[in-house]
């Protein structure tokens, strides 16, 4: 009650015996005189001396003052706010310095019971107010609360204005109170409301809030798919969904859920998406469809080098080693300074070697080809440094099968003799047509 009678006062003047004294310029001066001295002494920050000249216009509420058009109404209040607040910083006393900041509040709620829709934007000044609580928290009595109460009735009356207003900050710090307070569902309600309007980083914001109120993966899930049952088409809950289940191991559903996806829109990021739920399950053949599909949809050498080498790789695995090779080729050629292309021509040889000797016994012809491998496992490295430790463990899986000097000797094969890897070396190896040097 103290608190308040003080607060009136400033707001008021120190006495209410003389009216005159609350509703006209003081000293009987005319409104454009008290006015003048009022915005000088505003302008030169000298704020007691301003208050005193202008604190009548609280209460006449001038609309205009005769000799100065340019005079607007709420922009006095708001300067008034002001003078208020900067009189309160001078005051080393708590209670007077919570006066002062009281009377700004006041302020605050005068405007917006004097002006109409059409004068001031009373969603901004509300939006103020509730900083203003904030900026002086310190001071004011649940002033926290307070600003949040007025965060969620703007975002009531108006979800998209709050949600954009301050890049999102506004919103982010009433979930996180919300989010606080353990209110999940008014949580999730709230950011469904938003995310129409929100800005991607925004979103980012919202999701991890959402991953913060799931315990577990399971319960994110069923969030998900009671949204995709009001929105089919959300293509956001669409993609994370596929994320979660191929996360769960749920394989069939993340494809069929990747399936949606690129029905709705059969992009480079949704059909490649589809070849890597193949991958991952070994459908070579379903992959390679998709590959295929997705590198027609992108002219990203970054992607259609990565697309070409699991080409390779899922050619590779069904054993056209030939394909698999050409395809690997086409990824060094998108980035010649990318050595995982030669590590993966490296293992193609490799492999059809092994083919090449399934059912009999491997001959020195069949252990030059991997002079080849190794050819190419060099090759990966000069491009490449940072393959340097898989082409040193790779060497150490190749090099000891290499022809011994006993192989060289005895075929007559000498130390950097060029070597035709080919079908006269055997004809299982025709396709290769390759020349490595005798080391």
């Amino acid at each position: 009650m103290k608190k308040w009678i003080i607060s009136l006062i400033a707001v008021l003047g120190f006495t209410t015996l003389v009216k005159a004294q609350q509703t006209n310029p003081p000293y009987n001066m005319d409104a454009l005189s008290a006015y003048s001295i009022f915005y000088e002494n505003y302008k030169n920050e000298e704020y007691n001396f301003a208050l005193q000249y202008g604190r009548w216009m609280l209460y006449e509420k001038p609309r205009s003052i005769k000799g100065y058009p340019k005079f607007d109404l709420p922009t006095n209040f708001d300067r008034i706010i002001t003078i208020y607040s900067e009189i309160a910083k001078t005051k080393d006393d708590p209670t007077i310095r919570t006066t002062y900041l009281d009377s700004a509040l006041m302020v605050y709620d005068m405007a917006l019971d004097t002006f109409k829709d059409d004068e001031i934007d009373k969603f901004d000044w509300r939006l103020q107010k509730a900083r203003f609580y904030q900026k002086n928290s310190d001071y004011l009595d649940n002033a926290s609360d307070k600003a949040l109460n007025i965060f969620k009735d703007l975002f009531a009356q108006d979800p998209e204005k709050l949600t954009k207003a301050g890049e999102g900050y506004y919103l982010q710090i009433t979930i996180q109170n919300m989010v606080s307070a353990g209110k999940k569902d008014s949580t999730l309600a709230m950011i469904k409301k938003a995310e129409p309007y929100a800005s991607d980083k925004l979103k980012n914001y919202f999701n991890k809030v959402r991953d913060q109120l799931f315990s577990s993966p399971k319960e994110r899930m069923t969030f998900l798919e009671g949204q995709l049952k009001d929105d089919p088409k959300n293509t956001e809950v669409l993609n994370e969904l596929v994320d979660i289940y191929t996360d769960q191991e749920m394989y069939d559903k993340a494809r069929q859920t990747a399936d949606k996806l690129y029905n709705i829109n059969p992009n480079f990021e949704n059909t490649r998406r589809l070849a890597d739920i193949a991958l991952g399950n070994a459908n070579y053949k379903t992959a390679i469809k998709y590959l295929k599909e997705a590198k027609d949809k992108t002219d990203d050498k970054d992607k259609l080098k990565k697309v070409a080498l699991d080409l390779s790789d899922s050619y590779k695995n069904i054993d056209q080693l030939q394909t698999a090779r050409n395809y690997a080729r086409q990824a060094a050629k998108y980035d010649p300074n990318w050595g995982q292309p030669y590590i993966k021509i490296s293992g193609i040889y490799a492999q059809a070697i092994n083919d090449c000797t399934s059912g009999r016994k491997m001959t020195r012809e069949d252990k030059a080809v991997y002079w080849l491998v190794l050819d190419y496992l060099d090759k990966a490295r000069s491009v490449d440094p940072s393959v340097a430790n898989t082409v040193k463990q790779q060497y150490q899986t190749y090099k000891p099968v290499t022809p011994t000097t006993e192989d060289k000797f005895f075929i007559g094969w000498k130390k950097g003799q060029k070597l035709q890897i080919n079908g006269k070396l055997n004809q299982c190896y025709s396709w290769i047509n390759e020349t490595t040097t005798v080391r």
